[in-house]
């Protein structure tokens, strides 16, 4: 069995902190990738724990100040920074990477895989992605990292309402672009600028609605249709005007409007059934999405009581 990469409670053991939330994606052939979000409000002060080696990068998003940390690297003091919230560092975790734990630190760290810059690179004339650019101790001010860090962290914080597809979508996009930004790797030209074939588009939104829970993975999608994560994720955006993640929560709240023209249902049983977590869940996506509560929307649309309980 392939062992666990860096994240989640192994990466949680090194850092010394007991909860260690994880979103894991498997959105690329060869690559397993992770978002874990670890924080310690009071630390013990002790270096961090060694972590196993791999041919794998933690990208790390700082949400806390942290003054005058301590870097390591192969067991040798290489760094001693200010590291300020919102930058992003970067960590090889074949040169063993540590730091003095000293003070509070709260962090995101994105768990890639070499093998998966090999995969988004995976075009004729795309260069090989080797080592990624960067210096010990040094922050990058990048608001695409920021950007899909806050992102993510909601869903780390509510786990139940976060789908498969969303996780895997953010998690590409930033694996690209940390190919791109630290890496090297050009944006290709793409030969072909059109979407899916009408049975592509087809067979892929009716994979999607036969499961409105979301727990079909976007490599399992592409698979189906022959083609790349990447390929499959751009091209039904173009087709649909939506990525998958996206065009789901829309289906979703289709089906809940039809389910809601039975008056006697409750709320709470047409989330379930239009593929929501829960009836909080489902309150707050259709709230935002057609701009009233689903309770107040049956009320102006077909009369009767709302159901807001």
């Amino acid at each position: 069995m392939t062992q666990a990469g860096v994240y989640g409670q192994r990466l949680g053991r090194g850092l010394h902190v007991k909860e260690a939330p994880v979103l894991i994606t498997r959105s690329l052939r060869s690559a397993e990738l992770a978002v874990t979000e670890v924080r310690n409000d009071n630390p013990t002060p002790d270096l961090s724990g060694s972590l196993p080696a791999e041919d794998a990068y933690l990208v790390s998003l700082k949400l806390r100040d942290y003054p005058a940390c301590e870097c390591w690297e192969e067991g040798r003091h290489v760094a001693k920074e200010d590291i300020r919230a919102g930058a992003t560092y970067l960590y090889d975790l074949k040169r063993d990477p540590r730091y003095v734990i000293d003070k509070p630190f709260h962090s995101l760290f994105f768990y890639l895989p070499r093998s998966a810059f090999g995969d988004i690179a995976r075009q004729p004339s795309a260069p090989r992605v080797g080592e990624l650019s960067y210096a010990p101790g040094v922050g990058h001010d990048d608001g695409i990292i920021r950007h899909i860090g806050a992102t993510l962290q909601q869903g780390l914080h509510r786990p139940d309402e976060t789908n498969q597809l969303f996780v895997d979508h953010m998690m590409l996009a930033l694996t690209a672009h940390v190919a791109q930004a630290y890496g090297g790797l050009k944006p290709a030209a793409e030969p072909n600028r059109g979407g899916l074939a009408p049975w592509q588009v087809k067979r892929a939104c009716d994979r999607l609605d036969s499961d409105l829970s979301g727990k079909v993975a976007l490599q399992q999608l592409a698979a189906e249709l022959g083609l790349s994560v990447s390929h499959f994720s751009r091209a039904f955006r173009i087709s649909t005007g939506l990525p998958p993640h996206q065009w789901l929560l829309q289906q979703r709240v289709k089906a809940a409007k039809q389910l809601m023209t039975v008056r006697d249902l409750p709320l709470s049983e047409i989330a379930i059934s239009a593929g929501f977590a829960n009836q909080s869940h489902f309150t707050r996506v259709f709230s935002q999405m057609v701009g009233v509560s689903p309770g107040a929307w049956r009320r102006e649309t077909h009369g009767g009581p709302g159901d807001e309980k």
